[in-house]
């Protein structure tokens, strides 16, 4: 009798321990930012709000970019694609007019079409598909407890900051200068050409995958909404390879490393940055929201503890080798799926879409490459 009442005790305790569980991490979110409100200023809080956002959408609602790329190649499922695509365009219908008006207090994501960002953009795709994680995906991995993209992160950050002091030499080698879609004309040119790619993707799609799911719906608009917050509240579309650059040079100088040969790490803006906190750095506070919100939702299902996945030691080292090379590569591409394609793309700059194609072709190559590094676990 005892030994029944026992267990049905502890069954009632576990939903409460639960409850409070989760109440006390939606606390602490809620604290934290709080405080960055109180010692940066409000701006910044709400900048670490859309960033919890950003994580609690993209792990609640499973919405990526590396898988879906992954599913649309190995077996002609768009639909997380066309997801993307959606939410991009939604962000386009309010980023183009916001930009049109704002008399210069406001920048898109643009960047110039060059030798080294069409490398860099394939270079991406392929190192993307090799860690299942872009640079959204590896933050949200991460915060969800992920093991391999816990040990993608660091090398993700430190191959942004030398791709970033090696920048200068490497957009050397040509560029053409920086191509922008303006106005209400560069907005048709924009979703035309994204309704295009649409087409294309429903055409060549397997049978009983040309139906974007409903969650996949809710979370284009949710990710739209927020992406469009991020403009208006940063003055500059999201983004997330930059931050992470940062972290590694706040590291580096902080060990005492001269940064002044680096033409980009020595202009006037990014010495402020690297001497000031981090909490006053808009890129690095959405990503930090990224990985706390994608941590609070895996705490709320209860899945942090993954465990560590059966790898060869290949794996474990394609993975360092990869998380490096996802920095250094989006940083000479201008950015990562997020800054260069969602938020090139949606603010109408022609790199996005070079972006896109590029980083596309290297994803056929990290396709083939993951199973090849060990990294699709022991049969």
């Amino acid at each position: 009798m005892s030994s029944v009442q026992d267990t049905s005790a502890g069954a009632a305790t576990a939903p409460v321990s639960s409850f409070l569980t989760r109440a006390v991490l939606v606390a602490a979110m809620l604290v934290a930012t709080l405080l960055v409100a109180g010692y940066a200023g409000g701006r910044f809080g709400l900048l670490l709000l859309i960033g919890l956002g950003f994580g609690i959408v993209l792990e609640g609602f499973r919405f990526g970019f590396a898988g879906p790329w992954r599913a649309l190649i190995t077996k002609r499922d768009p639909r997380g694609t066309l997801a993307q695509l959606l939410s991009i365009g939604l962000v386009a219908l309010v980023a183009f007019p916001v930009l049109n008006g704002a008399g210069g207090t406001m920048i898109g994501a643009h960047a110039p079409i060059g030798f080294a960002m069409i490398a860099g953009a394939f270079v991406f795709g392929a190192a993307m598909q090799v860690v299942m994680g872009c640079g959204s995906g590896t933050l949200v991995n991460a915060g969800s407890g992920n093991p391999v993209s816990l040990l993608a992160l660091p090398f993700f950050a430190l191959g942004s900051f030398a791709g970033a002091y090696h920048l200068l030499w490497w957009t050397n080698l040509g560029t053409l200068p920086v191509i922008v879609f303006e106005g209400m004309s560069g907005l048709a040119i924009t979703l035309g050409l994204l309704a295009a790619v649409a087409v294309g993707l429903l055409a060549m799609a397997a049978p009983g995958t040309r139906a974007i799911p409903r969650r996949l719906w809710i979370a284009a608009a949710l990710l739209a909404g927020l992406a469009v917050l991020n403009l208006l509240v940063a003055g500059q579309p999201w983004g997330v390879v930059y931050g992470l650059g940062l972290w590694a040079a706040k590291g580096a100088s902080a060990f005492g490393a001269d940064l002044s040969a680096s033409a980009f790490w020595s202009t006037p803006g990014n010495v402020e940055r690297v001497t000031e906190s981090l909490l006053t750095d808009v890129t690095s506070l959405t990503n930090l929201g990224i990985i706390g919100g994608a941590f609070l939702v895996a705490v709320w299902r209860s899945g942090l503890g993954q465990g560590l996945p059966d790898l060869p030691a290949r794996a474990w080292i394609a993975t360092v080798i990869a998380g490096f090379l996802l920095g250094y590569s989006s940083r000479l591409a201008f950015g990562c799926n997020v800054g260069a394609f969602f938020s090139g793309i949606s603010t109408g700059s022609l790199h996005g879409w070079s972006w896109f194609v590029a980083a596309f072709g290297g994803a056929f190559v990290g396709v083939w490459l993951r199973p090849r590094l060990g990294l699709e676990g022991r049969k």
